[in-house]
């Protein structure tokens, strides 16, 4: 009998944890993963590496520390060191799956500083030096779908270098994700490039869409305005899906895609279910289609693997109620653009924080490593 992580790999969705740490990766956890929960890719964060370096009961990365701190490496040159080498090490677990798939998959995603978010150029330079660093072809870079991040983008993907771009909230900054995409590849192409060898994916955020709507919704209080509630979310995805659809069928897109190129698949992020009244698999379940990666922290993971229902396609036939639900959303007076700019703002601050908690914890941990131990 199959799984539900395996029927959800059948119907075109590629599971990807968002989720590393050093113990994973020595202590076999993540081999597993790929072995039983049909696991195909990782994504970090600046929060998940501060989670996995600065959890005190996690003494794997002692032994690095010190000898980073031997080396006199400050807090970021650490930092860099650590998460290129927990990228590096897992893109080479995942090597057998990026083979078999293609290239599609068995990718491991690393970002750019967040501090650069709104830097154009220095992402560009960030995202190459983390690119030849991990030196692995199986990487993904991050960038995040700032304004500033849209013509690094592109200048990162003409460089023939695989990107994932995050943050992504509203349609029409995904509308300009894929327009940076493609005129990366325009460029890459111009260059001489092989566009076979260029990857990407466009992390569309869902959960905290529900949160930020939800709340505002509440505030509201009409019966049809709680009527609205939790839908928004897999409602804003399904419409990314329709999205990608369209602009991928256009001329531009198919000539490239004939040249070799390949598509930038929709990537759901944030699918960890925030309200307990939620089923826990719902952003899972409800955004089934061709094509698409789910990146799942490991708490929807196992709940996807132990009593997910995977019914096939539950994207493509939907999108006419999802524009039902933007129109009455409308109609009750909820600003969507504005939500949306809220949750970029926020989430590009929260990975701010999580980068400075990080510095602030490395930096400790540098001054505390015994002299004998260096």
């Amino acid at each position: 009998m199959t799984t539900p992580t395996q029927q959800l790999s059948a119907a075109g969705v590629s599971i990807w944890l968002d989720d590393l740490s050093r113990s994973r990766i020595t202590s076999g956890n993540l081999a597993s993963l790929i072995e039983t929960r049909t696991v195909s890719g990782v994504t970090t964060n600046p929060s998940i590496f501060q989670a996995a370096i600065g959890n005190a009961d996690d003494d794997s990365y002692q032994e690095a520390l010190a000898a980073l701190a031997a080396d006199g490496a400050d807090a970021d040159a650490a930092i860099f060191a650590l998460t290129t080498d927990d990228v590096r090490n897992a893109a080479d677990i995942f090597r057998p799956v990026y083979d078999a798939t293609g290239g599609v998959d068995g990718r491991v995603s690393i970002e750019v500083s967040p501090d650069l978010a709104h830097d154009t150029a220095a992402t560009i330079e960030e995202a190459k030096k983390l690119w030849a660093t991990v030196d692995r072809e199986n990487a993904l870079i991050k960038i995040p779908a700032t304004k500033a991040g849209l013509p690094a983008i592109t200048e990162v993907i003409a460089a023939g270098i695989s990107v994932n771009v995050t943050l992504i909230f509203s349609l029409e900054r995904y509308a300009e994700v894929i327009d940076a995409y493609l005129s990366g590849l325009e460029k890459a192409r111009a260059a001489g490039i092989d566009l076979g060898t260029i990857h990407s994916v466009a992390s569309f955020f869902v959960s905290r869409v529900d949160t930020e709507v939800d709340k505002r919704l509440t505030a509201i209080g009409s019966e049809a305005a709680l009527e609205l509630k939790s839908l928004a979310g897999v409602a804003n995805a399904r419409l990314a899906y329709e999205l990608f659809e369209k602009e991928f069928a256009q001329d531009r897109a198919a000539d490239l895609v004939a040249a070799g190129a390949n598509v930038q698949r929709p990537l759901w992020a944030s699918t960890g279910v925030k309200d307990p009244a939620l089923p826990d698999t719902l952003y899972v379940t409800e955004l089934v289609a061709p094509g698409t990666v789910n990146t799942m922290p490991e708490k929807t993971l196992e709940a996807t693997f132990d009593h997910g229902v995977v019914s096939g396609d539950t994207i493509t036939g939907a999108y006419a109620g999802a524009h039902d639900v933007f129109d009455r959303l409308a109609a009750v007076g909820v600003d969507f653009a504005d939500v949306t700019q809220v949750l970029e703002d926020e989430g590009v601050e929260k990975f701010i924080v999580s980068w400075h908690d990080l510095q602030s914890t490395v930096s400790a941990a540098l001054a505390a490593t015994p002299e004998d131990a260096r």
